[in-house]
């Protein structure tokens, strides 16, 4: 049912946004801080959850499977409507918040690949010979 990906889509969405409210006034800046990152990496969470952990219908699993996919289109359209002018003029901390968000999760990618899969098996010199 595409209804439970829209609802966990709003949910996400909804945290994120608070939670970058939050996050916003506790460093002293006027606007969301990463309330868009927040909802998209709570949605990764949960929909991979659902699938692993409640045990959901096939119908239930495709409609939240659209929605994750969809989630990108909707957060440039959620990024594109945040007032960085706002942002960037409150001063330097939302410039050092935002580099250090981008190189955090640069610096987590080789963790995630890792944990994604196992490495292949080496071939050896005896498999080669067959």
């Amino acid at each position: 049912m595409v209804v439970y990906g829209v609802a966990l889509l709003a949910f996400c969405t909804l945290c994120g946004v608070f939670l970058g409210d939050i996050l916003g006034s506790l460093l002293g800046v006027q606007a969301n801080v990463g309330g868009v990152g927040i909802a998209m990496l709570l949605l990764i969470v949960l929909s991979s959850m659902s699938s692993k952990k409640l045990h959901l219908g096939a119908d239930t699993k495709s409609g939240i499977n659209f929605w994750s996919a969809m989630y990108i289109p909707i957060v440039v359209a959620m990024a594109a409507r945040q007032d960085v002018i706002a942002a960037l003029s409150s001063g330097w901390v939302a410039i050092v918040a935002g580099v250090a968000a981008v190189a955090f999760s640069f610096a987590l990618v080789p963790l995630f690949a890792r944990m994604g899969s196992d490495p292949p098996p080496l071939e050896t010199s005896e498999d080669r010979a067959e």
